[in-house]
């Protein structure tokens, strides 16, 4: 485990990306979740030795990585206009549940693996608890927002910012054209 110096420096490409044991594609490759805080440690040239919050590191393509583009704020700092965040931290929860009840209803034999993973599918948590700092996937807004206990604010989303609501930061990667896509 990582002690509570841990602060993500970058998020996993929203589709996801490989990472090696070691800086050589010929090795076996384990899949990262899309989104997924990181904080990179290391560079040899475009290879990223990366550290997930639970001490696990590995080498990925570091061009690849979104930067984050501050760390977040310190508790001195506004956290920016988003409310309250216990309507997240009760989404997340009813979440983990549903998950949670998936996962006893695979085990006592009452699902199969494919009924296990239709269950599932388009679930998606994300929470990383750092003593008061929390991080959290809203996957309502398709985005991850750090927070204090008081407030939350935007670390990093899946798309650029919603005409309705300018971001208090600038995106975090480059946002495509609508017609485009």
């Amino acid at each position: 485990m990582t002690g509570p110096g841990f602060r993500p420096t970058h998020v996993v490409p929203p589709q996801g990306m490989p990472a090696w044991a070691a800086p050589d594609p010929s090795g076996a490759a384990v899949p990262l979740d899309a989104l997924l805080p990181v904080q990179l440690v290391d560079r040899r040239g475009d290879w990223g030795r990366i550290v997930c919050a639970n001490g696990w590191s590995a080498w990925v393509d570091g061009r690849l990585l979104v930067a984050v583009p501050k760390d977040p704020p310190t508790a001195d700092a506004p956290l920016g206009h988003t409310p309250d965040p216990r309507p997240l931290l009760a989404r997340a929860e009813s979440a983990l549940a549903r998950y949670r009840t998936a996962v006893e209803d695979l085990a006592d034999g009452g699902l199969d693996g494919e009924a296990f993973r239709q269950r599932t599918r388009g679930l998606r948590i994300g929470v990383v608890v750092d003593g008061s700092d929390v991080w959290l996937y809203d996957d309502e807004e398709g985005r991850w927002v750090y927070g204090d206990g008081t407030g939350l604010s935007t670390y990093a989303a899946d798309a650029g910012p919603r005409a309705a609501a300018p971001p208090a930061r600038a995106p975090t990667r480059s946002v495509v054209p609508e017609g485009e896509r």
